[in-house]
C-alpha cells in the first residue's frame, strides 16, 4: 500500500475513533426522537364511505387515487351511511380510521359532550336533503301537482333510508318538528338503490336522500320525468331550529341549462358533511387527507363557490390539532416543494433536530482536544521509556541501555502521525539521538 494512502487511512481512523462516541450519541438521540415523534405515517388507512352508488363512495375513490400518489393505500369500506360510520369509528376493533359523517347523524344523543376519541378534519361539502316524490302521488294524495312542505306528507309511503344511514334520524326530527304523527306515514327502510327502483315503479310515493349532488341517483332522479323534488320553502326556519342545517338554493337550470332543469329555483336544507377521524390517527395522514379534500371539494359546485370548502366552521366535534394548523397556515411549506415523505420528515423532525444540535454543539468542542491528545500520546508515551534509559545511565550496563534505545528507535520508526504533528515525531527521534550520544559519552571514559 502506498505510504500516502496508508497515512490517509490512518488519519481517517484516528478521526473516526475520536469522534465515534460523539457519532454514537447523535445516532441514539436521533433514534429516540424518531421513535417518540413517529414522523412516518402508516402505509394503509381504512376510510368508511357509504352506499356503492352514493356521493361518499365517489369521493372515497377520489381520495384513494390522490393518496396513492403519496404511497398511501386507502381501503374503502362501504356502509349504509353516516350513522354506521360513527359506530365503526367508536368500535376499537372495526379497523376504520376515518369516515364521512353527515351533520346531525348523531343527534339521537342530544346534550351529550362529543366523544373525546373522535376529531373532525373540518366541513367538506353541503349534503342536501333531497325528497323526491312521484307527481301522480301528489295528485292522488293532496290533489295538487306539487308538494309545498313536509307537513303535506300525511298518509304517504316514504322511504327514509336503511338503518345505519343518517337520513332516518334526520327525517324523524323534521317530521316531529312538523307535528306529523309517525303512524300517519308508511316508513320504508330500504337501501338507496332498491328504494329508487321502487319509486320509479310506483311502489312507494317518495324517497328521502341526503347526498351531495355528485350522487348518481340524485343526478338521475333530477332528470326523470314524473319525479319531482320537494321545494323546502321554510328552509331558513329549519336552519334556525336545527344548528346543523343550512339553507341552500338549487339554482334554476343548474342541472341542465338546455332543458332548463330545474325550471325554478328550489329551496333545500343541507347538513354539512365532514371527515371524522380517531384521535390517534397519525398527523401526517390528517395532513394528506386535508390536502386531498382541498382538491376534491375546493372547487365551485351547485351549492358553493370556489374556496368555500373545506373549512373549519360549524362542526359538531373538536377540530384535530393538525387540521387547525392546516386551516391557519395551509400545507406545510416544505411539502409544497419536496416529495411528501421528505417534506413530512423534515417538518416533523426539525424541532428535535434543532434540540439535538443545541445539545451536541458544546460536546463537539471536546473532539479537537481529544483528537490532539490521541495523536500526541503516540509520541509522548515513548518519552517515559526514554527518560528511564537516561536515568539508568551509570547504574546499568551501557550495552544493555544501548539495546533498549535501539528497540525504542525501531518502534518509533513505525509510529505514524498526521503531517501536522510530524514535528513532534521528529523531535522524539532527535531526543533519542541526544540520549544515545549522552550514553556514548558516558560509556567512553568508563572503557578508557
Amino acid at each position: 500500500m502506498p505510504q500516502a494512502l496508508r497515512n490517509t487511512l490512518l488519519s481517517f481512523r484516528d478521526v473516526l475513533a475520536t469522534a465515534g462516541p460523539f457519532i454514537l450519541i447523535t445516532v441514539v438521540l436521533l433514534a429516540i426522537a424518531y421513535w417518540v415523534l413517529d414522523p412516518t405515517p402508516p402505509r394503509k388507512v381504512v376510510l368508511a364511505t357509504g352506499v356503492e352508488q352514493g356521493a361518499y363512495a365517489e369521493f372515497g375513490r377520489r381520495y384513494a387515487e390522490i393518496l396513492k400518489t403519496h404511497g398511501i393505500t386507502v381501503e374503502l369500506r362501504n356502509t349504509q351511511g353516516a350513522a354506521e360510520n360513527l359506530q365503526l369509528l367508536r368500535d376499537p376493533d372495526s379497523g376504520v380510521d376515518l369516515a364521512f359523517v353527515q351533520g346531525g347523524a348523531d343527534a339521537e344523543r342530544p346534550g351529550e359532550a362529543p366523544e373525546e376519541d373522535l376529531v373532525s378534519l373540518g366541513s367538506l361539502f353541503y349534503e342536501p336533503l333531497w325528497v323526491f316524490y312521484r307527481e301522480d302521488s301528489a295528485q292522488r294524495l293532496i290533489k295538487a301537482p306539487l308538494v309545498n312542505g313536509l307537513s303535506q306528507l300525511h298518509g304517504w309511503k316514504i322511504n327514509f333510508g336503511a338503518p345505519g344511514s343518517g337520513v332516518p334520524n334526520l327525517m324523524a326530527r323534521l317530521i316531529d318538528a312538523n307535528r306529523i304523527d309517525p303512524a300517519a306515514l308508511t316508513q320504508m327502510k330500504m337501501t338507496q338503490t332498491p328504494a329508487v327502483v321502487a319509486l320509479l315503479e310506483g311502489q312507494i310515493d317518495a324517497v328521502a336522500l341526503a347526498s351531495a349532488p355528485e350522487s348518481v341517483m340524485v343526478q338521475m332522479l333530477l332528470q326523470t320525468p314524473g319525479i319531482k323534488l320537494l321545494d323546502v320553502a321554510q328552509a331558513d326556519a329549519y336552519s334556525r331550529r336545527f344548528s346543523f342545517l343550512t339553507p341552500v338554493m338549487l339554482p334554476r337550470g343548474v342541472v341542465d341549462l338546455a332543458s332548463d332543469l330545474p325550471s325554478t329555483d328550489v329551496h333545500l336544507i343541507a347538513p354539512t358533511a365532514s371527515l371524522v377521524a380517531r384521535e390517534s390517527t397519525h398527523p401526517a395522514l390528517i395532513q394528506l387527507f386535508l390536502q386531498a379534500a382541498q382538491k376534491v371539494h375546493g372547487g365551485a359546485g351547485w351549492f358553493q363557490r370556489k374556496g368555500d370548502f373545506p373549512n373549519a366552521r360549524g362542526d359538531e366535534r373538536p377540530l384535530a390539532a393538525e387540521a387547525q394548523r392546516y386551516y391557519r397556515n395551509g400545507p406545510p411549506y416544505l411539502q409544497r416543494y419536496l416529495p411528501f415523505w421528505l417534506g413530512n420528515l423534515i417538518d416533523r423532525m426539525w424541532v428535535a433536530l434543532a434540540s439535538i444540535i443545541v445539545i451536541l454543539i458544546p460536546l463537539s468542542r471536546v473532539i479537537p482536544p481529544l483528537y490532539e491528545f490521541r495523536i500526541r500520546s503516540r509520541v509522548f508515551r515513548w518519552y517515559g521509556q526514554l527518560r528511564a534509559v537516561e536515568n539508568a545511565m551509570g547504574r546499568r550496563p551501557g550495552d544493555e541501555l544501548s539495546r533498549e534505545l535501539d528497540d525504542i528507535e525501531h518502534k518509533v520508526e513505525r509510529v505514524s502521525v498526521p503531517l501536522s504533528y510530524a514535528d513532534e515525531l521528529y523531535a522524539l527521534r532527535s531526543h533519542i539521538d541526544m540520549v544515545r550520544r549522552k550514553l556514548s559519552g558516558a560509556s567512553a571514559p568508563a572503557e578508557g
